[in-house]
C-alpha cells in the first residue's frame, strides 16, 4: 500500500465539482487539487468533469461523476469529533445548508445525501463510562436529541 494511506471516493450523478468545492469552504485545512475531465467516446460528453481529487480536513476525497446509478445512504458516514459546542454548530449548519436534512442523535445529510455525525468529541467518554448510571443518562440524552447541545449531555452526564 502506498504510504499516503486511503483516499475516500464519492460517487456524485454530475455534482462531483461542485461538492467538492463546498466541502472545501466548511473544512480548514482543504484545498481542490486535480480535476480529469471525460475523453471524447466517454458514456459522457468530452470535457464533463471526470472527478475531482480535494482535501478536506487533511483526509484525502476523489469525487466522481459517475452517473445516477448510485445513491448515498446511512450506511456510511462521516464523524466529525467537535473540541465544542461553537464547532458543532458551525458544522450543523454548513452541512445541513441549500437543502441538508437534520437527523437524530448528531447525524444529518448533506444537499449531496452523504451522511456525518457531528458529534462532541466527550461523547465516547461519556456513553461508555464504567458508571452504567451515568453512561445510561449520556446515551438516553443523546438519543433524544437531533443536534446535540454538550451543556445538556454533560447535564444528564452528571445526573442534574
Amino acid at each position: 500500500m502506498a504510504s499516503t494511506g486511503f483516499t475516500t471516493c464519492l460517487w456524485f450523478d454530475n455534482e462531483a465539482e461542485e461538492a467538492a468545492h463546498h466541502y472545501v469552504s466548511i473544512f480548514k485545512n482543504s484545498g481542490i487539487g486535480k480535476i480529469a475531465h471525460y475523453p471524447e467516446g466517454a458514456p459522457r460528453p468530452a470535457g464533463t468533469v471526470l472527478t475531482v481529487e480535494f482535501t478536506a480536513n487533511g483526509h484525502r476525497f476523489l469525487a466522481l461523476n459517475g452517473g445516477p446509478e448510485f445513491k448515498f445512504n446511512e450506511a456510511v458516514s462521516f464523524m466529525i469529533l467537535c473540541e465544542d459546542q461553537e464547532e458543532i454548530d458551525h458544522y450543523w449548519t454548513r452541512l445541513t445548508e441549500g437543502g441538508g436534512e437534520p437527523g437524530p442523535c448528531g447525524w444529518l445529510k448533506d444537499r449531496y445525501g452523504v451522511s456525518w455525525q457531528v458529534i462532541p468529541d466527550t461523547l465516547e467518554a461519556m456513553t461508555t463510562d464504567p458508571d452504567p448510571a451515568k453512561a445510561a443518562r449520556a446515551t438516553q440524552a443523546m438519543l433524544g436529541m437531533g443536534k446535540l447541545d454538550i451543556a445538556a449531555l454533560r447535564k444528564a452526564y452528571e445526573g442534574e
